[in-house]
């Protein structure tokens, strides 16, 4: 909001009052929005146990990296069922629809846009927004205005009777390949995220489809299956431990490369251990990015069930703390015991553990039959028979002599063997988002999620079988995608949403007519009522029409900030505390307040310390607090915060340590002043 500095001179005691009830009304306004974003920022998690204290022996600054419970996954996490979407405005009496026009300038209603979006129903899931007569003002490649009033562009997209909602995010899919993103777009997805597989040389990968002018935002894991490839390992044994620690090294320099994260496939490698998953786990924890996991059962019988191999993905997150995300759980993990598998996953998230899923919206899974997936007794695995199977592509059904001639070709075939009741389960869990686990490739032998995922579970799950509501739908499409990979992935933090600032990925669709069209033996038909979607302000999909020479997909990459040097020094007292510089904030550690008269206690559920005055003073005994972090150390933004009566702040972790900004100091009524390099606290 801006503030004007001019005043009239003159006018009497009326004009006076009229001034300073405007100064009020945006006083007012101002707080609101404060308040709001403060409230949506810091939802806690469900209220747990609480354990350890900032006594002035540097147990309060450990306590962050000593907690199992927190790594990657932004608040698609663990955030007390934040996931479907945000603050409500109920805490501030306006709706959402009312907190969009508080930050609503002259300036933003004057302005000529690019594109303008009228007369929409807009949804925001990050808010809650769903609302219907709103205008988006587009300039570039950003979003610049969400407000019922007119505005002005220099192209006008009628969206009355439209739901207009932020791009679509497939993290559950594969290489970005030249045929298979143009059925994405037409399916509503803005990003494609390779974390089902990926690639071992990100780098490289990254290169290549920038080269190749990819039209969908895109990024990748590091697909440990394909490192271990390396080895020539068949797929039952074990790596050595030289050959794990080998590994280990090429995922750290991959993660620094722009991986957003590690991928297991460990039921198509069923020799992998744990002993090769715990390393790569461990690696992922330190740098603050999740491990997606394809399960390593997806059957119920003896032996290996699939409730033991989701209690296997449960144990490796509360073993190193590391985020974990289960693939396609209606398929792998859940498939005949979903409420039990969900219940397992519950439990763990409500001791802290950051646990997500996700789904895709059909009873039929795919994949190729010369997989181990396929290994001798699968009928009575699956429980189904060789007329279960269908080749992607074709109508035909599969008989003992056709199974074993194309298991040799490698043919991907889809099973009809999910339970509908599997997947109407997984959708009602708040964490679990949607993937397609799959991309359109030349041949057509895919499934048909490859083209009609997201327009079916908007159009048969949300508006016909009415399992969730459409803003939780939507949300499920894009914001939790989002939040699942965006703490060290900058992009995603402006993806997922609409809202001002935001990128302009978005997609326009008809609630009444949006449905898949692809088919088992058309997986390459595009959804139906999809009307416009834009990439980074460029319309890539015209009233249903695809515009090829949209080129404009950008890449999704993990990114790290690390220490190099100390942004001065606080002189609190006899102690002097190193401040470290971090996003344009200055930090010091939060121990430090338990050695001056606080006490600081953590609590592992909701990943927050609780700062409350009173306690010890001058402790001796916590020298970490008075050394600074190393040079080179990972700074990272694990989602833990400090909380006090009036003020709430996001913490940086370096190493065991917790950095908490000065201005929460100040916030809490410690007056810090700052003289050049040195702040002092004054007594």
């Amino acid at each position: 909001m801006t503030r004007s500095n001019r005043h009239r001179k003159g006018g009497g005691p009326i004009r006076a009052f009229m001034a300073i009830a405007v100064i009020l009304v945006v006083g007012l306004a101002g707080y609101l929005v404060y308040s709001f974003v403060q409230s949506n920022e810091s939802s806690p998690g469900t209220p747990g146990s609480v354990a350890g204290n900032g006594d002035g022996t540097g147990q309060s600054g450990q306590a962050a990296g000593e907690d199992t419970a927190n790594s990657a996954g932004g608040s698609g996490g663990n955030n007390g069922g934040k996931e479907s979407g945000g603050n409500d405005g109920g805490n501030t009496g306006l709706t959402p629809a009312e907190l969009l026009e508080v930050g609503v300038t002259d300036a933003d209603l004057a302005k000529a846009y690019d594109i303008v979006i009228s007369g929409g129903r807009v949804i925001n899931p990050e808010t809650k927004l769903d609302h219907e007569g709103l205008n988006i003002g587009i300039s570039g490649d950003k979003i610049g205005v969400v407000t019922s009033k007119p505005l002005r562009g220099k192209r006008v997209i009628d969206a009355k009777g439209l739901v207009v909602a932020p791009g679509f995010i497939d993290n559950l899919s594969y290489d970005p390949n030249p045929l298979g993103v143009w059925q994405k777009i037409g399916d509503g997805v803005t990003t494609n995220i390779a974390m089902h597989g990926g690639t071992s040389t990100p780098k490289q990968w990254y290169s290549y489809y920038e080269r190749n002018r990819t039209p969908v935002n895109f990024g990748a894991s590091f697909f440990y299956t394909q490192a271990r490839n390396q080895f020539k390992l068949s797929r039952y044994a074990e790596a050595k431990p030289s050959q794990v620690e080998q590994i280990k090294k090429q995922a750290e320099q991959a993660l620094n490369d722009g991986a957003l994260g590690i991928s297991f496939s460990l039921e198509y490698v069923p020799g992998i251990s744990a002993d090769e998953v715990l390393p790569l786990m461990e690696l992922a924890q330190e740098y603050n990015v999740p491990v997606y996991f394809h399960g390593r059962y997806s059957d119920m019988e003896e032996p290996g069930t699939e409730l033991e191999g989701t209690q296997e993905l449960v144990d490796y997150a509360q073993k190193t703390g590391a985020a974990v995300h289960i693939d396609h759980i209606n398929s792998t993990g859940g498939t005949f015991t979903m409420p039990q598998a969900l219940a397992i996953i519950d439990k763990a998230r409500e001791k802290g553990f950051d646990i997500t899923a996700c789904t895709y919206p059909y009873d039929y899974w795919g994949t190729y039959l010369n997989s181990a997936r396929f290994d001798t007794g699968w009928q009575e695995r699956f429980r189904i028979t060789h007329n279960d199977l269908q080749i992607a592509g074709t109508t035909e059904r599969l008989t003992e002599e056709t199974f074993s001639m194309y298991q040799k070709q490698g043919k991907l075939a889809v099973a009809y063997a999910i339970p509908q009741e599997a997947v109407v389960d997984a959708f009602k869990a708040p964490y679990v988002m949607i993937g397609s686990d799959a991309i359109l490739e030349p041949g057509l032998n895919n499934h048909p999620r490859a083209s009609g995922t997201f327009a079916r579970t908007i159009g048969l799950y949300v508006r016909e079988q009415k399992i969730m509501s459409l803003l939780d739908g939507i949300a499920k499409l894009s914001l939790l995608p989002a939040q699942r990979l965006e703490k060290q992935a900058p992009a995603l933090r402006n993806k997922g949403r609409i809202a001002k600032g935001m990128d302009a990925d978005i997609v326009i669709f008809d609630y009444n007519t949006i449905s898949d069209r692809s088919t088992v033996e058309r997986p390459d038909l595009m959804s139906a009522g999809i009307k416009y979607v834009t990439l980074a302000g460029q319309v890539a999909l015209d009233n249903g029409t695809l515009n090829k020479k949209i080129r404009v997909g950008e890449p999704i990459r993990s990114h790290f900030q690390r220490v190099s040097e100390t942004a001065g020094s606080l002189q609190w007292g006899a102690r002097t505390y190193p401040l470290i510089s971090y996003n344009d904030a200055t930090y010091v550690d939060l121990a430090a307040l338990g050695e001056h008269e606080y006490t600081v206690t953590w609590d592992a559920v909701t990943h927050t310390y609780t700062v409350e005055k009173g306690g010890a003073s001058g402790n001796a005994g916590a020298p970490e607090t008075m050394k600074a972090p190393a040079e080179g150390e990972l700074m990272l933004s694990r989602g833990y915060l400090a909380k006090a009566d009036h003020a709430t702040s996001e913490l940086l972790s370096i190493g065991k340590r917790a950095f908490v900004p000065l201005s929460f100091l100040q916030a809490i009524g410690i007056n810090a002043e700052n003289d050049g390099d040195t702040w002092t606290v004054e007594s």
